[in-house]
């Protein structure tokens, strides 16, 4: 029986390019014997994108972005519903710089329930969240997420800490091992960022 290798992936609720990333990083275990280590990193987009706050029509009410760290914003979004449309999925601009964090604790949360209720979290969190009908601040929306998706989502609120605590630690130990943003792919001690090196990690698959 061949043994299965492990992929390390670091992926964030709030980065587009993670959404884009999710469902290609999930055929890497249909079509080779590899098994994939979800874990949350934490991405810190003011530090070198700046930060917006916008209304619901687009409308900017605060700013701390120059006119450069906007271009590679908007450009950002564009590109990545460009991307999106070709695979029917929706992204829509969020109105300010999310945290995260508690979207991510859930991620452990349900991964403590099983591989199953995992991939039903991961996948309602990132599809609703860019569609702008999650908000993943909101512990009691994400302990609903948790429970459709088969956890018991109940206990959620009250470790929410905890695993945020968690949540902070692996960040900073994926740092230690290089990772700065999403999606993250860590084979045989290898860091690959983003989703366009999915071709070669296939290929050192398929080399065995």
């Amino acid at each position: 029986m061949t043994e299965r290798r492990t992929i390390t992936v670091y992926s964030d609720y709030k980065s587009p390019y993670a959404y884009l990333a999710k469902d290609l990083a999930y055929e890497l275990e249909r079509d080779f014997p590899v098994r994939l280590d979800w874990k949350p990193y934490i991405l810190d987009i003011p530090s070198y994108l700046g930060s917006a706050t916008l209304d619901a029509a687009g409308n900017v009410l605060e700013e701390s972005r120059n006119a450069h760290q906007w271009r590679r914003v908007r450009y950002s979004y564009m590109d990545c519903r460009r991307q999106a449309r070709k695979r029917g999925l929706t992204i829509r601009g969020t109105q300010k710089i999310w945290d995260s964090s508690l979207a991510a604790a859930g991620m452990i949360f349900a991964q403590q329930a099983g591989d199953a209720a995992f991939r039903h979290y991961h996948d309602m969190v990132f599809e609703r969240f860019w569609q702008r009908a999650l908000d993943i601040e909101n512990p009691e929306a994400l302990a609903a997420i948790l429970t459709e998706a088969g956890a018991e989502g109940t206990r959620f609120p009250e470790q929410a800490s905890n695993l945020r605590n968690e949540v902070a630690a692996i960040s900073r130990a994926a740092e230690a091992q290089g990772v700065f943003g999403v999606t993250s792919f860590i084979l045989d001690g290898e860091l690959y960022w983003g989703r366009e090196h999915l071709p070669d990690i296939r290929d050192l698959l398929a080399a065995g």
